[in-house]
């Protein structure tokens, strides 16, 4: 039995998610055979995941969204680092109840980046997701070596509302160690740097924009990428439009003018944490996240593991908190069945607070249903 189910966002890791559903399974079957792969598909949580598959964690400084200095890490092994934004510019990194949709800087998710180089990576797996920032990575290039000023040559403020001064940018300067690397931009979104379905209006409520804070991202975002035309040419305009490019406010079309290629997330992380090899030893596969919803079936872990295990003619269950999917869609999308927290315990409040517990009771009937 495999066990691969991303993070209960709020509640548990997960790694957490695992060790709760092993936890349970052997209550009820102690001798069962159990293999854990957490996974992650590019958000929060992907350098965990890359940790409990055998990546080395590093931890670097880096600036924060706001300009602070913190602590954030990626992960590697061999010559391949798993390197996830949010770390370093995601919205757990603002203090709470504080969000600076305008300001919010990607400086520190380029600082990861380089410090992935200086350890020796050549294949870099960058997971973007849950950001706190809407600066088409703008912060990132300029940590990378980019220079963008103003008509009076002076440097741009951080963050994406400042991007409507760029008057020249720069990119001689960029890290020459790019240019020679894999470098992979994974993502569970496809949405273009802007327009209706673009990175400001999509996402920028999420992080505390106003209808007006959208309108200016939007705009500045924009004018960002038409002044990149004149340093790259037509491939600026290119890339705007390109599936990925409004991924984590931006931050996609950054990596594209690095020469990233774009990969759903979930895929990529499969591949690099050894999904295939576990699979086949499976019997029964069981994934999971904290709600399944629509969006679970566009791109998230638990599509992509059960797309996978079909593929392979495995069986798959899943776990949640929450279960907003009718039988007939979780089929479609290769799940047999979903186990949700609340079929133990209808407080959602209690569920998210005793997660653990109530997991390890949804696990017990797992392995009531499948394995006596």
């Amino acid at each position: 039995m495999l066990i691969a189910a991303d993070k209960f966002k709020g509640s548990l890791t997960a790694v957490q998610v695992a060790e709760r559903v092993m936890a349970g399974l052997r209550r009820v079957v102690p001798g069962v055979e159990v293999e854990a792969l957490p996974v992650a598909d590019g958000g929060d949580g992907t350098v965990d995941a890359a940790v409990a598959a055998g990546f080395e964690r590093r931890e670097v400084r880096v600036a924060g969204p706001l300009g602070d200095e913190l602590t954030a890490a990626f992960a590697l092994r061999g010559d391949t680092a798993v390197v996830e934004m949010a770390e370093a510019s995601g919205l757990q990194r603002l203090p709470a109840g504080v969000f600076a949709p305008l300001t919010s800087s990607t400086y520190g998710s380029g600082d990861l980046l380089r410090a992935a180089l200086d350890a020796g990576a050549r294949t870099i797996v960058f997971g973007v997701g849950g950001s706190a920032t809407t600066d088409g990575g703008a912060g990132m290039l300029s940590a990378l070596g980019a220079r963008f000023v103003d008509a009076e040559g002076e440097p741009v403020a951080p963050g994406g509302a400042a991007l409507s001064d760029v008057a020249t940018a720069d990119l001689s300067g960029l890290d020459p160690r790019l240019s020679s690397v894999d470098f992979v931009l994974a993502s569970d979104v496809d949405n273009p740097l802007t327009g209706p379905k673009g990175a400001p209006a999509v996402y920028g409520p999420q992080k505390g924009a106003s209808p007006d804070d959208v309108e200016i991202l939007d705009a500045a975002l924009g004018h960002f990428a038409a002044v990149l035309e004149k340093s790259i040419g037509s491939r600026a305009a290119e890339y705007a439009a390109a599936p990925g490019a409004g991924a984590a406010g931006g931050i996609g079309y950054g990596a594209l003018v690095l020469g990233a290629r774009f990969r759903p997330g979930i895929e990529v992380m499969l591949d690099v944490l050894g999904f295939a090899p576990a699979l086949e030893r499976a019997t029964l596969v069981i994934t999971g996240e904290g709600s399944l919803d629509e969006q679970t079936l566009h791109g998230k872990a638990p599509a992509g593991v059960a797309a996978a295990a079909r593929a392979a003619g495995k069986e798959v269950v899943a776990v949640c908190g929450r279960l907003a999917l009718r039988p007939e869609a979780l089929g479609r999308a290769g799940i047999r069945r979903a186990y949700p927290l609340t079929e133990v315990e209808p407080d959602i409040a209690r569920c998210i607070s005793d997660a653990g517990p109530i997991l390890e009771t949804v696990a017990q009937h797992i392995a009531r249903d499948f394995l006596t």
